[in-house]
């Protein structure tokens, strides 16, 4: 965590922590600043600095009191800003260099050769599943490069890159990503363990530890496929995605990848994740567990209610799972304080799980960073459901960020109606106002609206900020 290039959180104490000979005393100086602690009969230490203000670089000295080269450990080139955590699945870990294949970056080639950004900095968190919370990561922080950044979380770079321009401090991002991972192994098993109705998270994971002596089957009868299609010049058969069995452990990468995290002081989290969750048994789920990981790496950072910032997940083909409950779930997340939601819904790929476009998820979780986190006024939300009320023989939605409500590129989609069945049927709907009036011939006494709710959906409502609205049910 404390390398060259490194950036610490501005305005807030600054935490320095490590290791070194048992009782052996240390000293710190950083900026002005000189505090000394002894180390425990481990070896382990740690202190606080007073808060800085933006700023920089600096260098950080680590000096013991044992003596010679060995006991002073120096970090140059440090600067005082904001530091974001960035996490999740795929698309939170697709790099500017994207994946290979058909998963590339918009415009990636343009971007990556313009990615010289001084005052943005990069820690990339490698995999790790841990049983047991680690004490430090794997990488060191780096300058933001054509290099370097290629190898990065685009999402979080074009984040951190327009809350640098916009708000003039030093950013410091830090990639800790996972690609087809649920949100169960980001929790810590404290967190799970303190809410009984999360136990169903164990259930789960029974079920996928019950199929992992097939998958071994699956996986070497491919591999048998790929070497007939070799041997014999021909190209190699497309297979099922597998999951890294260790990724999928409840608590694992909140071990491996976010707990030695948790002593360094930051800003906030971006996260994207809730694809991998979308199977009929964890969908329903998702707001609960979703919330209980938002309180649980609160209460392991220790620094209050800090911004949580995350994107709806997008439209995707995906027959069997319920991507529209999960947005919704998402949605409904919104009641833990000190959050905002990205919504992604029309930048979404019908036939790919990982859009091109992360220019513009970037783009919204920063303009929602500038509205809730630096006080800017912009509107920084989507026209955001509130409550559906009868209206004769059809439905009216009320929405909040409801500011030139406007239908794009055509009459209004995406809505639906139901009766006390909740059987759903199409609907046709009309902006009137700061409102929607919905209705189908089908359903002559409605009950319940929804919006968005397919997989891949043609929803089309948009606010005067040019922000989309989120999928919502008012069942």
């Amino acid at each position: 965590m404390f390398s060259d290039h490194t950036v610490l959180q501005r305005e807030a104490p600054i935490h320095v922590w490590g290791w070194s000979e048992p009782e052996e005393k240390v000293t710190v100086r950083f900026h002005a600043q000189t505090r000394s602690v002894e180390a425990n009969a481990e070896g382990e230490w740690n202190l606080w600095l007073m808060p800085e203000q933006a700023g920089g670089p600096y260098t950080l000295t680590a000096q013991g009191s044992s003596g010679g080269a060995a006991s002073t450990v120096t970090v140059s080139d440090v600067l005082i800003g904001d530091v974001w955590v960035a996490s999740g699945q795929s698309n939170m870990e697709f790099p500017l260099k994207g994946f290979g294949g058909n998963t590339v970056l918009k415009n990636g080639a343009e971007e990556i050769a313009n990615a010289t950004v001084p005052t943005v900095r990069l820690l990339r968190i490698e995999h790790k599943s841990s049983d047991v919370p680690v004490e430090d990561v794997d990488g060191t922080w780096t300058l933001c490069t054509p290099e370097t950044a290629a190898s990065f979380s685009a999402v979080a770079y074009f984040f951190g890159r327009e809350i640098s321009r916009k708000e003039h401090v030093p950013i410091g991002l830090i990639d800790a990503t996972w690609g087809g991972t649920p949100v169960a192994s980001w929790i810590s098993l404290d967190g799970i363990g303190a809410d009984a109705s999360l136990m169903p998270i164990f259930a789960t994971r029974a079920r996928f530890a019950d199929e992992q002596s097939r998958a071994v089957r699956v996986e070497a009868a491919e591999k048998r496929e790929d070497a007939a299609a070799l041997a014999a010049h021909r190209p190699l058969p497309k297979h099922s995605w597998h999951p890294d069995e260790t990724s999928w452990l409840p608590a694992a990468l909140f071990n491996g990848m976010i707990a030695p995290m948790t002593p360094y002081s930051i800003k906030g989290v971006i996260w994207y994740q809730g694809e991998t969750d979308s199977a009929p048994a964890t969908a329903p789920l998702y707001a609960r567990s979703f919330s209980a990981m938002i309180g649980d790496w609160r209460n392991h950072w220790q620094e209050g209610n800090f911004p949580f910032l995350f994107v709806q997940i997008s439209s995707f083909h995906s027959p069997g799972e319920h991507w529209g409950m999960v947005r919704d779930q998402q949605r409904r997340t919104l009641a833990v304080s000190n959050t905002a939601m990205a919504v992604s819904l029309d930048v979404g790929t019908p036939d790919n799980v990982h859009p091109p476009d992360k220019q513009t998820v970037g783009a919204r979780l920063a303009v929602a960073a500038r509205g809730m986190v630096y006080g800017e006024a912009v509107d920084y939300s989507g026209p955001m459901f509130r409550q559906a009320t009868r209206d004769g023989d059809g439905m009216r939605v009320w929405f909040d960020h409801v500011n030139g409500l406007t239908a794009k590129g055509g009459e209004l989609a995406g809505f639906e109606v139901a009766g006390a069945d909740k059987q759903f049927v199409p609907a046709t709907a009309k902006i009137d106002g700061s409102s929607v009036e919905v209705r189908s011939a089908a359903v002559k006494n409605p009950e319940y609206v929804r919006y968005g709710w397919e997989s891949v959906t043609n929803g089309n409502l948009y606010n005067g900020a040019g922000l989309p609205a989120s999928t919502f049910t008012s069942e």
